[in-house]
């Protein structure tokens, strides 16, 4: 199993910037997908990016592409969400998660939420 926790968050005027972490442990082969996830209040859980660690492909939701940035450092066995030019809109508690089955990364975001099993307790963002 692989144990993830997020941190980084905090609150940000619009337009700011804020990078997110999500220290993994437990086995590599256990987190060859991973991605990123928020929850804003009243609302159902989104997914934000997620990225094939091993190639490094990534995929991004519509409403992010070009202001977020998911990456990885194996070494550090830490998954990043560089997040730019921030909006009130992304307020939410952000959650990182993964899973050892890499084909979970070949479908979209919906998919990884429903069966990537392992998740953080999350990190909130506050944008004002």
């Amino acid at each position: 199993d692989v144990q993830l926790v997020e941190s980084g968050g905090g609150s940000v005027q619009a337009g700011g910037s804020l990078r997110l972490s999500c220290a993994a442990s437990g086995y590599t082969y256990n987190r060859n997908c991973m991605a990123w996830f928020r929850q804003a209040p009243g609302k159902e859980r989104e997914g934000v990016a997620r990225i094939a660690t091993g190639s490094g492909n990534t995929y991004y939701a519509d409403s992010v592409k070009g202001r977020f940035t998911i990456s990885r450092d194996n070494a550090k066995n830490t998954l990043y969400l560089q997040m730019n030019s921030l909006e009130v809109e992304d307020t939410a508690i952000y959650y990182c998660a993964a899973d050892a089955d890499l084909t979970i990364c070949h479908f979209g975001l919906g998919y990884a939420r429903d069966y990537l099993g392992s998740w953080g307790q999350g990190t909130q963002v506050t944008v004002s």
